[in-house]
């Protein structure tokens, strides 16, 4: 739970990966409150879409995800509300139809609020019941939302924000194994549509 916000890390628009998110569900007592900061840096080119007239894409990202995440009680299992607000800053370069376009923009990215609960093998727990406990296999379930709160410009490619809502769905498995936790999840984003993207606005 607690480390799954830090890898809530946003620029969809820049690249896209695999999203690990190590004991994500991880049990934890009921009521605690974590705050959570964190920083990452990537640099290097940038792969685009085909459709998009864009080549020879480079970015620099400094970003600082700050995160608040609860632990809570839902129907008698342990369960988890969390929110991230990414702040980023991202320098860039690329070849729009041809003609050489730099991009340099400070702000916060599309925040996301994450709601999980495990549904078996993680009872909900106070501090002293959590101290007897002993994970063996955890099922639970998640669902991310972002919001199109990001800094965005129309007119531009590279943004912080992406103007379009998403959601994404998601179960998960924790298997401990002696000194070793084994995971494994599997999930899908739906996004809905941008209207406002600079291809729309491209004569």
């Amino acid at each position: 739970m607690r480390t799954a916000a830090l890898l809530l890390i946003l620029a969809p628009v820049l690249a896209r990966a695999q999203s690990l998110e190590p004991r994500a569900y991880a049990n934890a007592p009921v009521g605690l409150n974590f705050l959570v900061a964190g920083y990452a840096y990537s640099t290097g080119g940038v792969a685009f879409d085909p459709s998009v007239p864009l080549e020879n894409g480079h970015a620099r990202v400094n970003a600082v995800p700050l995160a608040y995440i609860r632990s809570l009680d839902v129907f008698g299992n342990a369960g988890s509300l969390g929110l991230v607000l990414p702040f980023a800053n991202l320098s860039g370069s690329a070849t729009f139809n041809g003609v050489q376009q730099d991009r340099e923009i400070s702000g916060m990215a599309d925040p996301a609020l994450r709601f999980a609960v495990n549904f078996h093998g993680a009872p909900a727990m106070n501090l002293e019941q959590f101290k007897a406990y002993r994970q063996d296999l955890i099922v639970g379930a998640s669902v991310v939302v972002t919001a199109p709160l990001g800094k965005y410009d129309s007119s531009r490619v590279a943004n912080l924000g992406t103007n379009r809502w998403s959601a994404k769905p998601e179960v998960g498995l924790s298997k401990a194994l002696d000194v070793w936790t084994v995971e494994l999840s599997t999930g899908v984003t739906f996004f809905t549509r941008n209207d406002d993207y600079v291809q729309c606005n491209a004569r």
